[in-house]
């Protein structure tokens, strides 16, 4: 079957509590921004590559390496709003993929994968799952996803899931850690930004529940890589040292 229209989004807000300016802070010589650009377009799986931005500076910045920045709403409280935004206005485009603009080292292979699982016209709504360290079983920092036989999420939570009854069984169950890129159908985003906010949703502070909460299936891709997110200023050593493989 072949692949449908997909769009990469890069939502890119210039306003953070915890790092003014993070789209624009300069990794390795270049601005984040760039860094996530580049490597969505190596993935050569997207029909564009949109970043969605509320600040001028971070247009200009996309403007010049020859890339595609919308001007979207200040008002937007997340980034699935700000793509859903983008998405009003291109009806044509029947999958999108939220790629998160603080995610310098995103792997290109793990786009084709996200975006591959919408060849399956089943799939409204995509994530990606890694598996999960034996370090990380207990670490709520470290969101684990549960999955059904063929590969839907039943739940994400902080907690330690599945619970493994008989330590015994521990090595009959694949344990996933999840990754916080998505994919969605127009139609299901669009339905999920107008949505609110869910009990399941407040309560474990996962945006994804509410998708589940609310009846939409959300499908897992599988793959083997990990990332470095830059949250604070002192995490751009972190991608820098990752970068050079230290």
């Amino acid at each position: 079957m072949s692949a449908p229209r997909t769009f990469a989004v890069i939502p890119a807000r210039y306003a953070s509590t915890r790092f003014p300016g993070k789209p624009l802070a300069l990794i390795a010589g270049r601005p984040m921004i760039e860094h996530v650009w580049r490597r969505c377009q190596e993935a050569r799986v997207f029909d564009e590559v949109v970043v969605a931005t509320d600040d001028v500076r971070i247009q200009e910045t996309v403007t010049r390496l020859g890339g595609v920045a919308v001007m979207t709403s200040p008002d937007c409280a997340t980034g699935t709003d700000r793509v859903a935004e983008v998405a009003r206005a291109r009806p044509e485009v029947d999958v999108w993929v939220n790629v998160q603009g603080d995610e310098p080292l995103v792997d290109p292979d793990s786009l084709r994968v996200l975006a591959g699982l919408f060849t399956d016209t089943a799939v409204e709504m995509g994530t990606l799952v890694r598996p999960l360290g034996a370090a990380e079983v207990d670490s709520p920092h470290v969101v684990k996803a549960v999955l059904a036989l063929n590969g839907d999420a039943l739940y994400f939570s902080r907690s330690t899931v599945p619970f493994i009854r008989e330590p015994g069984e521990a090595g009959a169950v694949e344990r996933w850690a999840h990754l916080g890129l998505y994919g969605y159908r127009r139609d299901t985003l669009l339905r999920l930004a107008g949505l609110s906010a869910t009990p399941l949703e407040q309560a474990e502070k996962l945006e994804q529940l509410r998708a589940l909460e609310h009846g939409i299936r959300i499908r897992c891709g599988k793959v083997a890589g990990r990332t470095v997110a830059v949250d604070v200023p002192e995490d751009v050593a972190r991608v820098e040292a990752a970068m050079k493989g230290g």
